[in-house]
C-alpha cells in the first residue's frame, strides 16, 4: 500500500512540474507579446500609466525620433521645426541626437487645435504666433533628466515641476497639471526613449496668463 502511495505521489509530482513548466512557457510568450505592443514608433496613446510604476528602461529611439514617428505629435514637431527655422535653436537635433536626458510633457494634435481655437488662429498654423513665444511654450513642456511618472506625480498634495523655461507648473495625485495660464492632464505616461521619457498631455501648457 505504501509503495502504491509513493508511486502515485511521484506521478502527481511529475504532472505538477509539467503543468508548472507549461505555465512558465505560456507566461514568457505572453510577456514577449506584451513587450511587442508597448509604445514605440507608431505608438498608440493608451490610458495613463499608474503614477507609482517604476521608470522603464531606455528605449531604442530618441525623443525626437518618437515624436516624428507618431502622427499624434505632428503639430508638436511643426512647432519644433518652426522655432528651429526662425531662431536656429536646433531643438530637433537636441532631442534626436543629444546625449542629455529630458522629460517631455508632449501635447497631442488635439491639444494644439484647441490652442488655435482659443487664440482664434483659423488656419491652424503655428507660424501665426511669435517664434519667441512658441519657443517659451516649448521649453515650458521640458524638464531636465529622466523622470518617470512615479517621480513627477505625487502620492498626495502637489508637486512642483521646474521646466527648462525657468518657470514651474504643478501636478496632483490625479495627474492633473496646473500651469501658469491653464490646466492639463496626463493622458499616457512613461513612453521611454533612449534620451528620456515622454508623458502625453491633453492641453498645450501656457507659461503666461491669457487676457
Amino acid at each position: 500500500m505504501k509503495n502504491v502511495f509513493l508511486t502515485s505521489l511521484k506521478k502527481l509530482s511529475v504532472n505538477m512540474l509539467f503543468m508548472a513548466a507549461l505555465s512558465l512557457v505560456f507566461f514568457s510568450c505572453s510577456k514577449e507579446e506584451m513587450n511587442e505592443t508597448e509604445l514605440n514608433a507608431g505608438l498608440e496613446i493608451q490610458a495613463a500609466t499608474k503614477s507609482d510604476k517604476a521608470a522603464p528602461a531606455p528605449g531604442d529611439m530618441s525623443i525626437g525620433e518618437l515624436a516624428v514617428a507618431e502622427p499624434e505629435f505632428s503639430e508638436l514637431v511643426e512647432a519644433l521645426l518652426y522655432v528651429d527655422k526662425e531662431l536656429d535653436t536646433q531643438l530637433i537635433d537636441m532631442f534626436s541626437n543629444g546625449s542629455d536626458q529630458y522629460t517631455v510633457f508632449a501635447p497631442t494634435n488635439d491639444a494644439f487645435y484647441h490652442l488655435y481655437d482659443t487664440l482664434d488662429i483659423s488656419d491652424n498654423d503655428i507660424s501665426n504666433l511669435s517664434a519667441t513665444l512658441v519657443l517659451d511654450v516649448l521649453f515650458y513642456h521640458v524638464v531636465e533628466g529622466r523622470r518617470a511618472a512615479n517621480s513627477v506625480v505625487p502620492k498626495k498634495n502637489l508637486k512642483q515641476i521646474e521646466t527648462l523655461l525657468g518657470e514651474s507648473f504643478w501636478i496632483n495625485k490625479d495627474q492633473d497639471i496646473m500651469a501658469i495660464g491653464n490646466e492639463a492632464k496626463i493622458e499616457a505616461a512613461n513612453i521611454s526613449a533612449s534620451n528620456g521619457i515622454i508623458h502625453v498631455i491633453d492641453t498645450v501648457l501656457l507659461p503666461i496668463e491669457l487676457e
